[in-house]
């Protein structure tokens, strides 16, 4: 999502990114998690996807 819309738009996943001026929010279950840069914000998105993977295998 965008920095307008993303946040709004997050509440109902349970992962995803609103993207704003060289930098974004990572957001999991609607929450956000972190700020971080543009450049990092798929390696960030891939880490949390990673985790929420792992801790569905054990929960």
């Amino acid at each position: 999502g965008c920095a307008v819309n993303g946040p709004g738009e997050a509440r109902e996943a349970d992962i995803g990114i609103a993207g704003g001026d060289g930098e974004g929010l990572i957001f999991r279950r609607g929450e956000i998690l972190r700020k971080v840069p543009q450049e990092q914000l798929v390696d960030e998105l891939m880490k949390e996807i990673d985790a929420m993977i792992k801790e569905s295998r054990n929960p």
